[in-house]
């Protein structure tokens, strides 16, 4: 299992380094391109390719990058996410989330007794008031997933057969 492109993906939002590297997403898919026609990854792939076995490769979710700001309020054991919030007492647009208020319905756990889940869509992400320029600034342009936007729910899979 290799999770290099999701840590790059955090990566790239925390890490100065990584954001200089990685400015936009020309240079963040060139990035990634690089590391994968140089790591062990490829080698497999050929090694399985020249053994005449079949592979299949696919992901957990996908990604999306992120540019709206939406405010969400929440108390202090409200999870951290920036493209779903879940736990009791979200104060939020109910115009510009999608929510869900019976976690049982959509087979999500339910951590309290009232809890609750809202999610963000299309490239949306969630900033609290407090500091929320800041956030906005930092957050904004990075890749994020947790949404339900079609890039991080529809779960691509290649099926690949050596010729």
């Amino acid at each position: 299992m290799y999770n290099f492109v999701d840590m790059l993906s955090h990566a790239r939002t925390e890490m100065e380094v990584i954001r200089e590297l990685a400015d936009d997403e020309a240079a963040y898919r060139s990035l990634t391109a690089s590391w994968f026609e140089h790591s062990p990854l490829l080698d497999m792939i050929k090694f399985l390719a020249a053994k005449k076995i079949p592979l299949i490769i696919t992901t957990d979710h996908g990604s999306v990058r992120v540019n709206n700001p939406v405010k969400v309020i929440g108390d202090r054991a409200t999870n951290t996410n920036l493209r779903y919030k879940n736990g009791r007492s979200l104060n939020y647009n109910k115009n510009e989330v999608f929510e869900v208020k019976n976690p049982a319905e959509a087979f999500l756990p339910r951590t309290n007794v009232s809890s609750a889940y809202v999610f963000c869509r299309g490239v949306d992400f969630f900033a609290y008031p407090n500091n929320y320029n800041h956030y906005v600034s930092y957050y904004r342009d990075t890749i994020q997933h947790g949404g339900i936007s079609m890039e991080e729910m529809m779960i691509p899979f290649v099926y690949m057969k050596p010729k």
